[in-house]
């Protein structure tokens, strides 16, 4: 898993390329919660096009930010999905509380 960002006009993009599984979930959470502990942004954009395959434990790294953030009133809105991302956002209902932006 590759974990990408940058900051723009006070939003924060990031970029999640390969697969969030359990393989990979300790660091990326590790990673999210690094970046997301930095100032200077009040809304988060996560892009999925280049994520390749997500699993349970995926979900649960995304839900744990979700709560983070939520609890310092930063909305987190997802674009890009890539096909399985966005087969496992809609089937899960994630894209209630992450809305899909364009």
């Amino acid at each position: 898993m590759i974990v990408k960002n940058r900051v723009y006009n006070n939003t924060l993009y990031v970029l999640l390329s390969g697969e969030l599984d359990e393989h990979s979930a300790s660091n990326t959470r590790i990673t999210l919660d690094e970046i997301f502990a930095s100032k200077g942004f009040t809304q988060i954009i996560i892009d999925l096009s280049e994520l390749d395959f997500m699993d349970s434990t995926g979900i649960g790294v995304l839900i744990g930010r979700y709560k983070k953030m939520k609890d310092k009133n930063i909305p987190i809105y997802i674009c890009n999905p890539s096909n399985h991302a966005e087969k496992i956002f809609k089937m899960t209902g994630l894209y209630e509380i992450m809305p899909k932006i364009i």
